[in-house]
């Protein structure tokens, strides 16, 4: 069963559990120009402009990820993408995939706007800008 935490939980579990690790699936672009946690690790769950499935991703992460039961928390624009790659994660055999919900930038608002109502970047988590 995927586990789902807040940005504070999943950064609190990073803080506490050193076998855990944090993966940003969102494409180059939105990891390298909106910018990403500090301390992720990029694989991207689609990438633009196909937006056709990883075929890579399990295995990248097997590769980054050797140990079946480590934590591995999962973060993408507004915790979609990260779900549908912890289930991957979760069908490859980890015991622990984790999506970490409203992801980066959070649910839309009434403006249709990201990052005013949820998020990694909203809890003023450690964020960077490459």
């Amino acid at each position: 069963m995927i586990e789902n935490l807040t940005p504070q939980q999943a950064w609190e579990l990073l803080q506490q559990n050193a076998s855990a690790i944090l993966v940003d699936v969102r494409t180059q672009m939105e990891h390298t120009h909106v910018g990403h946690p500090i301390g992720s690790v990029h694989i991207p769950w689609k990438e633009a402009p196909s937006w056709e499935i990883n075929p890579n991703f399990v295995a990248d992460v097997k590769n980054l990820v050797l140990n079946n039961e480590s934590p591995i928390l999962l973060l993408c624009r507004s915790g979609q993408r990260s779900l549908s790659a912890a289930k991957a994660l979760e069908d490859a055999g980890y015991t622990r995939p984790i999506n970490i919900i409203d992801g980066f930038e959070g649910p839309l608002d009434a403006q249709n706007h990201r990052g005013n109502l949820g998020g990694w970047r909203y809890c003023g988590l450690p964020w960077q800008q490459s």
